[in-house]
């Protein structure tokens, strides 16, 4: 317990000194919500994949795989395809957009009023998902440290608060790429280890306890599983491209680093799943009961098969390194989500509506309030999603995706392509998603659903991915009907309006390059500053060979040290020594 606190509290001390050091490139609040637009491709796409990676995937996914196989690595899958078209088209047309806010990309498109309800109606789609990535890091958490689950919550949120409020983007984006490389590590080992104890990935497959690895068990119906992996497929595919999820290649510095963002995102996707769950297919083969080791979790127990796993079968010190991860992890979601909302909060109403006239430094103040303010919002989130005990986190965060995020999606990834659409169609396509959603959400049942199509008795799981199928279904037939059918009503814009629209269509063909000297300087102390600080990561993870564990634990630690700090050395080595450094004033 000691051990794993001390490894967590050095990590911590890592951070800030990230974001200490980082604190330098923030003056402006473009440096503060996306880094001036400057970053190099490999800060951004991890970023970029980061934000779909949080303690969740750890928790809710994972105990998803203990009970279902390899149902749940479709959802990630899903992911990496919508990064595939994020390399092959838009992430670099996002970029383009040369915006700070992904609302003044909305306010360009379908005007001001637009702007505002946008501002409003994303934010508590960001906030639960966040509350959601918070209780999961708070079951790990409690797990490892004994807490109560509301004291958890409680103290990991404030110190995923003061990490985030701190630093700005430009810590953020640095600390998710050390975090990356930390986290797949990790993983990574942690997979060998499974498959070495589990005889060969095909004997894990094999052990697996239902009938179906790929699809799980719980299942009447093959077809409800199908038709759930498709419409998977198509959500996440819209959610990774449009407008509103642009945020993640504004800080690129460029069209090109933008596209290679995506495909680094892509690649880590698509490979990350078979490395994530396989020692819960292990666990699952091996027929431990987590529901008897905590009786505590209730319905939740499967979500500490990952814990489970590196409790058991990892050496002395790899549960506090793992903890630690879990804990940057989440904390980059959470910065992502936080420094988001606050950017669309200072640039898109205060600084439009209450304060036109206001100072970079007064938006920077207000920025780091309202982050704070967002930040304890999230933590009674959290404490609530704790309190819905027979609601598993896998469901929760399906219900708030299709429910929730996905109809915001589609007057923002619609709009993208078709120019002739009255302004109202923005905010009317989200009135029209909100009915659909609630009639899903309160008005459709089982029971309605079984009796429509003659279907015998759904099981839990069964109707579970049913309804968020018919979620998705309905958005795309009635919301997106909606959006299309107001073509019908198009009318010329006002000469203001036309300006903005033209504008915005514009700035989406027209490439992004930025190669000035000033720009390759810049490069070069992203490079030599985050290579630095992760050769130096690498290091500390090397030394924890000393721990006392029998040698093949002692070189699990220097296998996972030599990964960081490999990757740390690569980028100290790309730096441009030709480039005069200029002396900066301190």
């Amino acid at each position: 317990m000691e051990l794993n606190t001390l490894i967590v509290g050095v990590y911590f001390l890592f951070l800030i000194a990230i974001g200490w050091m980082f604190r330098k490139f923030t003056s402006t609040t473009s440096d503060y919500f996306r880094g001036g637009g400057n970053m190099l491709w490999w800060m951004v796409g991890a970023t970029a994949f980061m934000t779909q990676f949080s303690a969740w995937t750890f928790t809710g996914a994972a105990g998803k795989a203990f009970t279902d196989g390899f149902a749940v690595a479709i959802i990630f899958i899903a992911n990496a395809f919508g990064y595939l078209m994020n390399y092959l088209y838009f992430a670099p047309k996002f970029r383009q957009l040369r915006v700070v806010t992904v609302i003044e990309a909305i306010r360009m498109r379908f005007g001001k009023v637009n702007e505002q309800v946008f501002t409003w109606s994303g934010m508590p789609n960001s906030l639960i998902s966040a509350g959601i990535w918070l209780n999961g890091l708070a079951i790990i958490a409690s797990g490892i440290f004994g807490f109560d689950m509301t004291t958890t919550i409680i103290l990991t949120g404030l110190v995923v608060l003061v990490m985030s409020v701190t630093g700005g983007s430009w810590a953020v984006i640095a600390s998710d790429f050390m975090q990356m490389v930390i986290i797949m590590a990790v993983t990574v080992t942690c997979a060998v280890v499974a498959v070495y104890h589990g005889g060969g990935v095909t004997n894990i497959i094999e052990n697996f306890p239902t009938d179906s690895f790929i699809t799980g068990g719980n299942l009447n119906y093959l077809s409800i599983f199908g038709i759930w992996a498709v419409f998977i497929f198509l959500k996440q595919f819209s959610i990774n491209n449009n407008m509103l999820n642009s945020y993640r290649y504004l800080a690129a510095k460029d069209s090109n680093n933008a596209r290679k963002a995506a495909l680094l995102a892509c690649i880590l996707m698509s490979i990350g799943p078979v490395i994530w769950f396989m020692p819960s297919w292990f666990l699952a083969g091996q027929g431990v009961d987590l529901a008897a080791h905590y009786s505590e979790a209730g319905s939740k127990a499967a979500d500490f098969a990952y814990l489970y796993f590196v409790e058991k079968y990892m050496p002395v010190g790899m549960v506090g390194l793992l903890i630690a991860a879990m804990f940057a992890a989440t904390m980059s979601s959470m910065d992502s989500g936080l420094n988001r909302n606050s950017g669309i909060f200072v640039k898109n109403f205060y600084e439009i509506i209450l304060r036109p006239q206001a100072s970079e430094k007064e938006l920077v103040l207000v920025s780091k309030i309202s982050s704070t303010v967002f930040g304890l919002v999230i933590i009674l989130v959290a404490l609530f999603i704790n309190s819905l005990k027979e609601l598993s986190l896998f469901d929760t965060m399906m219900y708030v995706g299709a429910l929730i995020g996905f109809p915001m999606t589609i007057p923002a990834f619609l709009g993208f392509f078709i120019r002739r659409t009255p302004d109202w169609a923005g905010w009317g396509t989200l009135v029209v998603g909100g009915i659909v959603s609630y009639f899903v959400g309160f008005v459709i049942t089982a029971d309605m659903v079984q009796n429509a199509f003659g279907l015998n008795e759904l099981t839990s799981r069964e109707w579970a991915d049913l309804k968020v199928a018919v979620g998705l279904i309905a958005h795309m037939v009635f919301t997106g009907g909606f959006f299309l059918l107001s073509t019908l009503f198009y009318k010329p814009l006002a000469a203001h309006r036309e300006k903005d629209v033209d504008k915005f269509f514009e700035n989406l063909a027209t490439p992004l390059v930025s190669e000035s000297t000033e720009q390759k300087i810049l490069d070069n102390k992203q490079r030599r500053m985050l290579g630095s600080l992760i050769a130096v990561a690498g290091i500390g993870v090397m030394a924890m060979f000393t721990l006392p564990n029998p040698l093949w634990g002692r070189m699990v630690f220097v296998f996972c040290g030599l990964i960081v700090f490999g990757v740390g050395l690569l980028l100290v080595k790309a730096v441009d020594d030709k480039l005069e450094q200029p002396v900066v004033a301190e």
